[in-house]
């Protein structure tokens, strides 16, 4: 069955991580994404993490659905065959610094003169303008630019950053929302357009109200943790067998459940406990019976107890547990792909479900340049072609 984006074209030159994730999203879907990497420095994603006889397991992930070849685009040959391939392309993808396609004669207008139709999404930490527009850019500084660190950690501890790309991935989501809406746009004005994200922006509209809030009552939202400012009781709780889950109580109806499963129906008649702002004032309170509750009962049975009670309650898993989830396996979370290299893989499967034309993962993360011959054949260069090409180190 074919995907939905079925016949769309992706030149993806970005590297680390927002770009290629987005392509990797895009592809998902059935479009045909070609990944171009320098001949002699591939994509930094391959040398990512941990590796498996020496072929890079995040790889596997980040660069399934992709065809992978090599170009050096500073060179001029190489610049060329990127023009060709931008003739048949629907969508480009870079992350290079402002201005660095521009220096190789690949900036929009000259790739918009070759491919009127063609959206380039240029994804960079601070975006294509203004003081920091140069600077190098990761998701790390983003996460800190952005907020989101400040508010992250405990009351008494330092700022804290997340253990994985939180910024980069929101990005990629971000990228690809974009590029489809740039080119719903081209069906009705038959023009491509440039995309100009910065990867600083959609981790602080994630964020959530914080600049409304600060704009209209000076508020500067704190570190709490794992309690909210919104709500109470909302935090993790140990559970008598070592083990760890999560509660929320976001609506009151479900506060009020909790305190019954935990013998507090008294808290409930406390003026305070009527709204959840008040009640995330009165977090001791509610975290000690809540917390002292759980600390009598093993995982399992706070579990059991809670959905009894129908109130929000999650385990709180490392990676084993999420192999192993019911529900997950329900959904089809999770997906062995077969692999030349390493046999097969177990990888996250595409992120969201389509009754009619659903999207698929068709191969993991292929060998640097190992459908070179095959892409710039496409283009009508002979072998001979190609091994000089090679030979001159310009793919």
């Amino acid at each position: 069955m074919s995907g939905p984006l079925d016949g769309l074209r992706v030149l993806d030159m970005s590297t680390l991580f927002a770009g290629p994730l987005a392509a990797t999203l895009l592809g998902d879907f059935g479009a045909e994404v070609i990944k171009v990497e320098h001949p002699r420095r591939p994509d930094p994603a391959r040398g990512h993490g941990p590796a498996k006889d020496g072929v890079g397991l995040w790889w596997k992930l980040l660069g399934r659905n992709k065809k992978t070849t090599t170009i050096d685009l500073s060179s001029p040959d190489g610049q060329e065959l990127v023009l060709k391939l931008v003739e048949t392309c629907d969508v480009v993808i870079e992350n290079f610094r402002p201005g660095t396609l521009e220096r190789w004669n690949l900036g929009y207008d000259r790739l918009s003169e070759v491919n009127p139709g063609l959206v380039l999404a240029r994804v960079t930490g601070f975006g294509q303008f203004g003081p920091s527009a140069r600077r190098a850019g990761f998701g790390t500084l983003a996460e800190a630019m952005s907020g989101f660190a400040a508010i992250t950690g405990e009351p008494d501890g330092p700022p804290t950053l997340p253990p994985f790309g939180l910024a980069d991935s929101i990005s990629a989501l971000t990228t690809a929302y974009a590029v489809m809406a740039a080119l719903n746009g081209r069906a009705s004005t038959g023009k491509g357009q440039v995309v100009d994200l910065a990867i600083i922006e959609p981790i602080l509209t994630v964020l959530g109200p914080q600049p409304i809030w600060y704009d209209q009552l000076g508020y500067v939202q704190p570190r709490t943790g794992n309690r909210s400012m919104n709500t109470a009781p909302r935090n993790t709780y140990r559970t008598s067998d070592d083990k760890w889950v999560a509660v929320s109580t976001s609506a009151q109806s479900i506060a009020e459940r909790v305190m019954r499963l935990v013998g507090r129906e008294d808290l409930i008649e406390q003026p305070w406990f009527a709204s959840g702002v008040q009640r995330a004032a009165h977090a001791d309170v509610l975290d000690e019976a809540v917390g002292g509750w759980i600390a009598k009962h093993t995982r399992d049975e706070v579990m059991e107890e809670f959905e009894r009670a129908e109130a929000a309650v999650a385990p709180i898993y490392d990676v084993r547990d999420v192999l192993e989830d019911p529900q997950y396996e329900a959904l089809g979370t999770l997906q062995r792909v077969p692999d030349p290299e390493l046999g097969s893989v177990l990888m996250q499967n595409v992120l969201f479900r389509l009754s009619e034309t659903p999207g698929e993962i068709r191969w993991a993360g292929r060998p640097h340049g190992a459908d070179t011959d095959e892409v710039l054949g496409g283009l009508g260069l002979s072998p001979s072609e190609i091994a000089s090409l090679r030979e001159r180190g310009v793919v």
